[in-house]
């Protein structure tokens, strides 16, 4: 019944969505949060649809779960990965990389390398890790079991129309 209630909540994960793959940090430990998933309450609001890990540049970034790389290339001058693992997306910028659309990819295994500029963060270099289902942005935590968890009651008041 708690699987029911979260798949109705866009921001959580569903228990199968994660039990399928083995997720990894996509950095070696220790890994630093500088700035956690904040979205915004609505899609044109200020926010932040990804966490942010501590890194150096040329810190080896590597994929969090076992997938196909979806994207590698540079989208606004910004180098950047993204991996599919099914209906699930994760993003890693900015990441300097090797690979093409449709290499594998397995769990910890290095996708590139975190590029010296442009930096994400405003006061030291750091990996931005995004995850998404389709187009919604979800808390890349919560595939480690780090995220927020946020219940619904299993009957929702009817809507009135």
């Amino acid at each position: 019944m708690l699987l029911v209630s979260l798949l109705l909540f866009p921001f959580c994960l569903t228990r199968t969505a994660v039990a399928d793959t083995v997720w990894h940090w996509p950095l070696d430990p220790p890994v630093q949060v500088v700035r956690g998933f904040d979205p915004p309450a609505q899609r044109w609001l200020p926010g932040h649809l990804g966490v942010d890990l501590a890194a150096e540049p040329g810190s080896p970034v590597r994929a969090a779960g076992t997938g196909r790389v979806h994207f590698a290339g540079s989208v606004g001058g910004t180098p950047l990965v993204s991996v599919a693992h099914g209906d699930l997306r994760t993003t890693y910028l900015p990441v300097e990389s090797p690979l093409a659309r449709g290499d594998p990819v397995a769990a910890g295994d290095p996708l590139g390398v975190l590029a010296a500029s442009p930096t994400h963060c405003p006061h030291r270099s750091c990996l931005h890790w995004g995850l998404l289902r389709g187009g919604t942005h979800l808390d890349p935590l919560g595939l480690l079991g780090r995220g927020r968890v946020r219940l619904l009651p299993l009957d929702p008041a009817p809507h009135p129309w």
